[in-house]
């Protein structure tokens, strides 16, 4: 008998621990299992275990954004572990706070899931969760569980503004410039990949597994005086017309100005697919884009790739893309 590393003589044991499942250990016992590793911050003034949680907002402000993942819509699990979704189920809603130029504080998760899902799945998806709140300064502060057919996750995270003004879509003014900071794409291209079958290159791929918010450059943005700011979920053009949109003015994107990765361009070389597609249309890299007055000094974190102008949409070296991004229900 080999031994697979989960220690010497205990495989037996290690099948038996893989093939647990939440219905053997109940709702209340798998409230337990993953609330058991949970590590609180300075805001946390009250984690799991009552009736609701006690989060400290010394700005007198909370900021809150809720998203929902649900399975074979928003993740695979032959395509993602458990671990990658829980890093994106955090990301995609810590990146919507650092938008507003807030900082993340706490999250709550709703778990829904069958009854034969192994634990080890449960608790691999935790462990992400917890990573990634770690990076991000957050602390998981309570939740619920209840059986469902496919897994479905709805995660609410919470935010503290610290005295800054919330940055919002309609802040743009004509003359301001357009500008970027993260990944644009790269989410999109290992989602093309995946679809084809493939799982290389490993750093596309993973983008599309587990995106990387900048998440302290909105806070950064918002003390440096950005005027509308989103963050990239549904594709740089759909979430840049919902700020021309909320400002009441068009936005001109300056193609050449948009760094297209050399990465991006072999993989959509091989696919037979323009990687500016990519670029300007995918989402869940959760990068941000905001704009600002001209007369500001941005760090060399930020890409300008436009300005904001009188009219109303968004033009790419003046013209319209037809296909914008991703929306439900359609």
């Amino acid at each position: 008998m080999t031994n697979s590393g989960c220690g010497l003589h205990n495989d037996v044991y290690c099948e038996r621990t893989e093939a647990i499942t939440i219905s053997d250990i109940g709702e209340f016992g798998l409230i337990a299992r993953v609330t058991a590793d949970l590590t609180p911050t300075d805001t946390t003034l009250l984690g799991p275990g009552d009736d609701a949680a006690v989060v400290a907002t010394a700005d007198g402000r909370v900021v809150v954004s809720t998203d929902m993942l649900v399975e074979n819509r928003h993740f695979r699990r032959d395509w993602s572990t458990a671990n990658d979704i829980g890093h994106k189920a955090a990301a995609k809603n810590f990146a919507d706070i650092a938008a507003m130029g807030a900082v993340p504080t706490a999250l709550v998760v709703a778990f829904a899931a069958p009854a034969d899902l192994p634990l080890t799945w449960v608790d691999d998806f935790m462990a992400g969760l917890r990573e990634e709140c770690g990076g991000a300064g957050a602390a998981i502060v309570g939740g619920d569980v209840v059986a469902s057919d496919v897994i479905t996750l709805g995660i609410t995270a919470l935010g503290d503004l610290q005295g800054r003004s919330p940055v919002l879509l309609s802040g743009a003014q004509v003359g301001d410039v357009v500008a970027y900071c993260g990944q644009l794409g790269w989410a999109a291209a290992g989602y093309s990949v995946l679809s084809r079958g493939f799982r290389s290159p490993v750093q596309v791929v993973n983008a599309h597994r587990r995106p990387d918010p900048p998440y302290a450059q909105g806070p950064l943005a918002a003390d440096l005086g950005a005027t509308a700011m989103t963050d990239v979920s549904d594709g740089l053009i759909a979430d840049l017309g919902n700020i021309a949109k909320a400002s009441g003015v068009r936005i001109n994107l300056v193609g050449a100005s948009i760094p297209v990765p050399r990465k991006l361009a072999d993989v959509g070389s091989a696919l037979n697919i323009d990687p500016l597609v990519w670029v300007l249309t995918g989402g869940d890299d959760y990068a941000l884009v905001a704009t600002f007055g001209r007369e500001i000094e941005l760090g060399a974190e930020w890409t300008v790739i436009g300005a904001v102008v009188e009219g109303e949409g968004v033009r790419v070296d003046s013209r319209r893309w037809e296909e914008t991004g991703h929306e439900h229900f359609r």
